[in-house]
Formats: structure tokens, C-alpha cells, sequence
């Protein structure tokens, strides 16, 4: 009987430990989320082992935490403090652009079509400026507003 309780409590522990050993990869010294006003994140401290798989669509590295971070490269950020507002949309012939606070900057616009032909540039010379659309297809355009001529706004469009 002695036998037969010891074999029983060996091969549960055998059985025990080989379903373990599959129930995590990885041991990690810490670990968990923080969250803020501004998001959460979820971390790991001291992860030493994941699994890479690669394929002709990309690749995939299992038990890693990706990075996901959003910035800009070589991009001057300007300071836009005008009120702007772009008026029909949809529209079918004229498009009103509006800027309150105009002090007469160097500002211009494109319009450019889906495929991103520019199709008609112009300098803003008033507060109020309208674009004539009426010569144009049905479709979707972008109006890129250009201060210095570099893009600090993009507008969609759509044409009836």
C-alpha cells in the first residue's frame, strides 16, 4: 500500500511539473501596468528568452512586449495660432478658407487630388479666401495650407 501512494505521489508531481514547464516561457523579475492621464502601459523587467518567427509578410516576436511609439523625424513643428475654417465641405463650385488673426504671414494653399497631383496653388493674400472648384470631377482633394511653404495643415474635400 506504501508502494502503491508513493508511485501516485510521484507520477502527480512528475505530471505536475511537466504541465508547469508549459505554462510559462519566460520568468521575469518584475512586471506590470502603469496608467496615467495620458494612457496605460504594460511592462516586463528581465525577460531573457522569446521565440522569433519570420515570414515574407514580416515577422512576429512572440512573448515580447512590442514598442509602439509615435514622432516625428526632421519635421519642424511650427506654432499655428490662427482660427481656420474651410466652408462648404461637401461642396460643388466655390470653397470658403477663413482665417481669423490674418496679420498678412506668408501663407499659401495647394489643392491636390487624391493621387497627390497638385493641382492649383495660390498665395493667401486676405482673411478670407475662396477656391473655385467648379471646373473640377466629383471627387475627394486635400488642401494643404503652406506657411513659408511648408505644410502645417491638411484639409479633405470632398467635391459633389
Amino acid at each position: 500500500m506504501k508502494k502503491q501512494v508513493s508511485k501516485t505521489v510521484f507520477l502527480s508531481m512528475v505530471g505536475f511539473f511537466s504541465i508547469q514547464s508549459y505554462a510559462q516561457q519566460n520568468t521575469v523579475s518584475s512586471g506590470g501596468v502603469a496608467s496615467g492621464s495620458g494612457g496605460s502601459v504594460t511592462y516586463s523587467i528581465g525577460q531573457v528568452a522569446y521565440t522569433s518567427s519570420t515570414g515574407s509578410n514580416g515577422n512576429v516576436n512572440q512573448g515580447v512586449q512590442q514598442p509602439y511609439e509615435i514622432y516625428s523625424l526632421g519635421i519642424n513643428e511650427s506654432v499655428f495660432s490662427f482660427d481656420l475654417s474651410l466652408f462648404p465641405n461637401p461642396t460643388t463650385d466655390l470653397l470658403n478658407l477663413t482665417i481669423k488673426n490674418f496679420n498678412g504671414e506668408n501663407l499659401s494653399y495647394q489643392l491636390v487630388d487624391f493621387n497627390g497631383k497638385i493641382i492649383q496653388t495660390a498665395a493667401i493674400k486676405n482673411e478670407q479666401t475662396s477656391i473655385n472648384l467648379s471646373e473640377l470631377p466629383m471627387a475627394s482633394y486635400f488642401i494643404n495650407l503652406l506657411e513659408n511653404n511648408q505644410k502645417v495643415q491638411s484639409f479633405k474635400i470632398i467635391k459633389n
